[in-house]
């Protein structure tokens, strides 16, 4: 008999891992294939805070995990990508979007299930055939979806096997001691169990899964050894899953920001709330299973993924008007610390948003183009300072570049965790072309300190410059930041169409270098500037040209990484 025992729960743990790497295959993948379409979707949470719900509900379908969902939502607040108002919205659409896996779980008790399986053989050639990566995806995905039925066979196998009689004395067993946790304080027993089992393993989609494969099997959780139909208790274990899913999301707002906090302590109230309140309910209506669900729905399992989606979708209902008072109380709850001088971190980058690269790709992009106005920024100083004699800015714009690098060597490490992460061709491209942008940008902060060491020079061998000469640079200043705004917009926007317009301004950025440095020169010959004036001006009109090469670099990155992804 201990064989027996040991032979089933070593099935129903290969059960489990066969589910997780399916869902783990299904979702990562086909977030791949949707990656643009889910960076859309986050950019209009903004608008209602109904559409909130729905993005969240298709996020988190898409990638089957209320906590991957949550985990991304409490990056985005962490990143200031949303507020939490947004955040709140998102939160109440991915518990409706979880029910989808219980929904999945429900069908494998049909034949759809046996069908279904197929597409894991199906998918395994189309990867193994396929020559392009979207192919290979879709394989992929396709493998996640079948082995994801053939988890929940072997685990509806490993729970009752007709075919073994040692099997079934194993099953009598579990559905005696399940069945007789009844009584007064069942629902308490049953509540808690839900919450620990998955604060536990941080799913509440496997735990979810878990029982409706024990009804489907027959076993009617907390309903007692004569019941024929499933009764309120099972339905306890239901509501505690809700209150442990928020685990994930609470854990993972440890050590971020005080509104990473917020949300995820708004996760915690919608959750427990919604709970509580249908716990009351149940209490109230001790026969509200037999009278709702089992009449309107044949087969247990589809009894229990039903309930799981009417309780969270009127949970949803319920609570959306007040999404103001959960941002309020979160408020409350989570204070504001007094500000300290933090350590250097970046604006729009968070690991939390790591699940969903191409956010995180859009992301790095963002933080380069803050990285970008402060390295033109420090140009700007350098040459007003260069203009009025002022030596003393060289410590501001030393500290603009000492930031840079500390900002880029964050930048590229959060860039290789990217990369190990399933990601998308177009991203894999986009962050090739980010590693040059920084490096353009760097270049052009570093060539605001060798102005600075121009001024140094000027000021100590007392070299002068006419007024003209002074105006000319500023025209040139004003041409490199105009380069800059084009440049940036083509970075940011991905507008390819403006190209012509940055090419011809630094068209002319170079043939006022040539103008600048000719005329110089004519008036070096007719003895209107001193010879020690040459190495300074000469080199500072050089610097300015390799500024303007290098903003333009930045704008043929992003012609570069599209013609990658398209070849």
């Amino acid at each position: 008999m201990v064989g027996y025992w040991i032979e089933t729960v070593i099935f129903m743990v290969a059960s489990i891992g066969a589910l997780l790497l399916g869902f783990e295959l299904l979702s990562s993948n086909i977030t791949k294939l949707c990656h643009s379409g889910l960076k859309k979707l986050f950019n209009k949470t903004q608008n209602k805070a109904i559409i909130g719900v729905g993005i969240g509900a298709i996020a988190t379908a898409i990638m089957q995990s209320s906590g991957a969902t949550t985990v991304m939502v409490v990056g985005f607040v962490n990143t200031g990508l949303i507020n939490l108002a947004q955040a709140t919205a998102l939160i109440m659409g991915a518990n409706i979007g979880t029910t989808i896996t219980a929904q999945l779980a429900a069908l494998s008790s049909f034949d759809f299930g046996a069908y279904a399986i197929l597409t894991a053989g199906v998918g395994a050639f189309v990867t193994m055939l396929g020559k392009k990566d979207k192919t290979k995806t879709i394989g992929n995905a396709l493998t996640g979806f079948g082995i994801l039925f053939l988890g929940l066979e072997c685990m509806s196998l490993a729970i009752k096997n007709p075919d073994n009689a040692g099997n079934l004395v194993v099953y009598d067993t579990i559905k005696s001691i399940l069945q007789n946790v009844n009584g007064t304080g069942a629902w308490i027993i049953l509540f808690l169990l839900g919450i620990v089992l998955t604060a536990a393993v941080q799913s509440s989609s496997l735990i979810t899964t878990i029982i409706i494969q024990l009804v489907g099997a027959g076993i009617y959780i907390g309903a007692g050894d004569d019941a024929t139909c499933l009764t309120n208790n099972v339905l306890f274990l239901i509501l505690g899953s809700n209150i442990g899913s928020c685990v994930t999301a609470l854990i993972s707002s440890m050590g971020a920001g005080t509104n990473a906090k917020r949300a995820s302590i708004i996760h915690l109230l919608f959750n427990s709330f919604g709970a509580i309140v249908f716990a009351v309910l149940l209490l109230l209506w001790p026969n509200f299973m037999e009278v709702t669900f089992v009449k309107w729905f044949k087969g247990e399992s589809t009894q229990i993924a039903m309930f799981h989606t009417f309780f969270n979708v009127l949970c949803t209902l319920i609570f959306l008007p007040f999404i103001n008072v959960f941002v309020k109380s979160s408020t409350a709850l989570v204070r504001e610390k007094a500000t300290k001088k933090e350590e250097h971190r970046l604006v729009y980058l968070d690991e939390r948003i790591l699940t969903t690269p191409s956010i995180a790709v859009h992301q790095v992009r963002k933080e380069l183009a803050l990285m970008y106005s402060k390295s033109v920024n420090a140009l700007n100083v350098a040459v007003d300072a260069f203009m009025i004699k002022d030596e003393e800015k060289r410590e501001e714009v030393d500290a603009v570049i000492e930031e840079l690098e500390i900002t880029n060597k964050l930048i590229i490490e959060f860039m290789v965790k990217i990369t190990n992460q399933n990601i998308a061709l177009e991203d894999e491209c986009t962050l090739s072309s980010f590693h040059r942008t920084l490096n353009d940008i760097l270049r052009i902060a570093e060539i605001g300190d060798n102005i600075c060491k121009y001024t140094k020079s000027m000021v100590k061998h007392e070299l002068e410059f006419s007024s003209n000469v002074m105006v000319q640079l500023g025209f040139m200043k004003n041409k490199i930041n105009d380069l800059y705004a084009q440049t940036d917009e083509i970075f940011m926007t991905k507008n390819l169409k403006k190209m012509h317009i940055a090419d011809a301004i630094e068209e002319e950025i170079d043939q006022m270098r040539k103008y600048l440095i000719d005329d110089h020169f004519d008036r070096l010959n007719r003895g209107e500037c001193k010879p020690q004036n040459s190495g300074v001006f000469v080199n500072l009109v050089n610097n300015l040209e390799r500024a303007a090469d290098h903003m333009i670099y930045i704008a043929y990155s992003v012609k570069e990484a599209a013609e990658q992804f398209k070849n």
